[in-house]
């Protein structure tokens, strides 16, 4: 198989960085005694080291723990164990019982968050954000060659944090994105389209990102496990099974092709909030926690529209229940709101439209169709009330 003709794309340097391990490494800026250890960040504030007399501290070891909650980000040794974000902390303390366990540290993220960005702007200021930990960046009008820019950035990061990254330099997003993790921790990846058939078509197709599990099990029966059968599926295949979009897109990709452009400014398309239970509750018999609960995630959600000056139009709930089965509902209100109150309102009237007999493991709440907040004068009062029944 050979690559396709890089076409505009050629003209285009797109850089990825993405923090390495950022949560825990933030942690063991606060905790270098910690380095080289097993470390799982996703505990709850009881989990927060307790200093001894001698002056030492004292860690929480994940065998201790007990609930429901998940694994926000874990070291790199942590992860030769088999422990990855977004597991199960009770599925990891088995994996790894003695790892240290650390409470998430928001607050901390969000300031290392913006120093590394506000480093990286003061060198390349088309930065398009996509997320606590990780850019795309803009390099086409750099005169500088890719690894010694790359190795600017790098730096600047690390004497702005004292954090590493991982960086791909490609010609679009797609391939950055993948290339900015072939090399971690702290390491550099710069590829052109005809670097493709060797560095990019032999990794599992599920590298791709867009490229789901559920995708990935797809393709998997057609006997498609890398991205290089992908690139040598026949697009006729891929549109029979997925759908002319999906098949098409799926056909692109896998050769590499990505027209997406940076976007150095991006209007969010919601804004949620939710809670997992540390134990199943029920509607009625937990009705004056669950309500608390509601209550909670209504007005942060009004907090957080306010804060970045949206108001709603849209207001929904998600519920799982103690089996794992989802159900969403969504109302559209007549005048998009920021408010508390009337958020809690009309997720009260979503909460009517879904069966309440079971226990239930998780519920939030979603703001959707934004407005910006100019537009609209919003309240922001809010009020107590009862879970709906």
């Amino acid at each position: 198989m050979t690559a396709p003709p890089p076409g505009n794309t050629s003209e285009r340097r797109i850089a990825h960085l993405d923090m390495d391990a950022f949560f825990a490494s933030v942690e063991l800026l606060h905790y270098p005694e910690l380095r080289g250890q097993a470390v799982v960040v996703g505990g709850r504030s009881v989990d927060q080291p307790v200093m001894e007399p001698d002056g030492s501290r004292r860690f929480a070891r994940l065998r201790d723990y007990v609930g429901r909650g998940v694994v926000t980000t874990s070291t790199y040794e942590a992860r030769a164990l088999g422990v990855f974000s977004a597991m199960g902390l009770m599925k990891s303390a088995r994996l790894a019982p003695d790892a240290i366990l650390l409470p998430a540290n928001f607050d901390a993220y969000r300031d290392y968050s913006r120093r590394f960005k506000t480093a990286v702007a003061g060198i390349a200021p088309l930065i398009e954000d996509r997320g606590i930990d990780e850019i795309f960046i803009d390099l086409s009008d750099f005169d500088e060659d890719s690894q010694s820019l790359a190795r600017r950035i790098k730096q600047a990061v690390f004497d702005a944090t004292g954090l590493t990254c991982s960086i791909g330099i490609t010609p679009n997003k797609l391939l950055a994105k993948i290339c900015s993790d072939l090399d971690k921790p702290d390491g550099i990846t710069v590829l052109g389209m005809a670097d493709i058939p060797d560095r990019i078509w032999p990794l599992p197709a599920r590298k791709i990102n867009g490229i789901g599990p559920k995708a990935s099990e797809r393709l998997g029966k057609l006997g498609i496990h890398s991205v290089g059968e992908l690139a040598a599926a026949p697009g006729e295949l891929l549109v029979r099974h997925f759908g002319r979009t999906m098949g098409s897109w799926l056909q692109q990709v896998a050769h590499g092709i990505d027209e997406r452009p940076i976007k150095t400014s991006r209007e969010p398309k919601s804004i949620s909030r939710e809670s997992t239970f540390q134990r199943d509750l029920h509607a009625k018999l937990d009705r004056d926690e669950l309500s608390e609960i509601f209550t909670g995630i209504c007005l942060r959600v009004a907090d957080d529209l306010a804060r970045k000056g949206y108001v709603a139009r849209t207001i929904g709930i998600k519920l799982r229940y103690a089996d794992f089965q989802a159900v969403t509902r969504d109302i559209t209100l007549s005048t998009p709101t920021a408010d508390g109150r009337l958020i809690r309102k009309a997720a009260g009237e979503c909460l009517k439209r879904v069966p309440l007999d079971q226990r239930m493991r998780l519920l939030g709440v979603r703001a959707g169709t934004l407005l910006p907040a100019a537009e609209l004068a919003a309240p922001t009062a809010a009020v107590q009330a009862e879970l709906p029944l």
